[in-house]
């Protein structure tokens, strides 16, 4: 007996390392695993290697059925996430899970060319590019029988990339691509892990310049299941551009409630003025009355944007407002005491009325982020 555990863990010993991981993140997904993986096993034959499934608590047992195939086969293996959501972060909890020099992203959906892997892997192992992008506008790449809406949406995510991108790359939308894993935890602590998008946010958090090359493919349509795309993924998306655009320094949800307190101002001042000129009423009561819909418009902005991943709804709502609106009453007296004081101290009009609006907003901003949109 002791003879025979001895050969099976000097067998276990003897199995290859493996080279490449290979992670994939999953949300109901169950149809599409073995397709994925029998795919997976043609395009890379002989070459040691694992796949990490990535699962956020599928309702349809996606990550049951991973387990039952992994007892078959020690190259599959499989993270299921309970109360946390998103494809970045369960990217990101892949990687860091795995033990092989290179790892690859791709998606589930069977939408992207696993037969590039090999190449994508050659590529790192024979040059001195740091990633390589599967691309869907580079020479021959395209995609497919994909609605033109679609691909227009595509194209116009690409353009708002530039902006925070520090190389210039056709596809940084792209969820297709291979790194060396030191590249990767180099940049991890620097992620801001939301949304959709982790090749742009690896790129545009890793604190060196990243050498990247693009190899063309052919997008295919989703076999199974339902797409992911919805308004929350566009917003998590806005969300990643703002806090890469401002470096991390800024929360970027500070800054879409800040540029809704601007739209506010707006509403007020056009408020208080039809109030006042058009309707001739007091201004006391044009004030009053400004300032009471410019607070409607906006905790319904901030509850439809800012706040989209923790949106209130039905009688929630309700009180959601009149929790916002005892906040930003209590924040204008904060801004109107804060200004004051600094006029006070023989700083310029100017000067005071911007602090007063920014400790108006900080203060407002971190209430209603604890009471009226507070995490449940």
């Amino acid at each position: 007996m002791y003879q025979e555990q001895k050969i099976f863990a000097v067998d276990i010993l003897r199995q290859p390392s493996p080279i490449l991981s290979i992670v994939v993140p999953t949300f109901n997904e169950r149809a599409n695993i073995e397709p994925l993986l029998a795919l997976l096993n043609n395009a890379l034959l002989t070459l040691p290697h694992e796949v990490i499934f990535v699962d956020d608590n599928s309702t349809d047992k996606t990550a049951e059925f991973v387990k039952s195939l992994a007892k078959n086969d020690s190259r599959v293996r499989c993270i299921e996430r309970i109360g946390r959501r998103g494809l970045s972060s369960a990217v990101v909890e892949g990687v860091l899970s795995s033990s092989a020099e290179f790892v690859a992203v791709i998606d589930a959906d069977l939408q992207h060319d696993e037969t590039l892997l090999p190449h994508m892997l050659n590529l790192l192992q024979k040059s001195d590019t740091d990633v390589v992008i599967g691309s869907r506008y580079v020479n021959d790449g395209g995609f497919g029988e994909w609605a033109a809406s679609r691909v227009w949406m595509s194209k116009i995510a690409t353009y708002l990339a530039s902006a925070v991108m520090p190389q210039k790359i056709s596809d940084p939308m792209s969820g297709f691509f291979m790194t060396r894993r030191e590249l990767f935890d180099e940049a991890t602590p620097h992620l801001s892990v939301s949304g959709y998008k982790i090749l742009l946010d690896f790129l545009a958090s890793s604190p060196r310049k990243l050498k990247c090359s693009e190899l063309p493919y052919i997008f295919r349509l989703r076999q199974n299941g339902d797409s992911k795309l919805d308004s929350l993924v566009l917003w998590e998306y806005a969300m990643l551009l703002i806090d890469k655009l401002f470096g991390g320094y800024v929360p970027a949800r500070f800054v879409m409630f800040s540029f809704v307190g601007g739209l506010g101002v707006a509403v007020h001042m056009l408020t208080l003025k039809a109030c006042f000129q058009v309707l001739e009423t007091s201004f006391q009561t044009a004030q009053i009355s400004a300032t009471i819909i410019a607070m409607v418009v906006n905790f319904v902005l901030n509850n439809r944007f800012t706040y989209l991943d923790k949106r209130l709804t039905g009688a929630k709502i309700l009180t959601g407002l009149l929790s916002f609106m005892a906040v930003c009453s209590v924040g204008a007296f904060a801004n109107v005491g804060i200004a004051s004081y600094i006029f006070k101290s023989a700083y310029q009009w100017w000067v005071a009325g911007l602090a007063g609006i920014l400790v108006g907003t900080v203060f407002n901003y971190t209430l209603t982020s604890l009471f009226t949109w507070r995490k449940r």
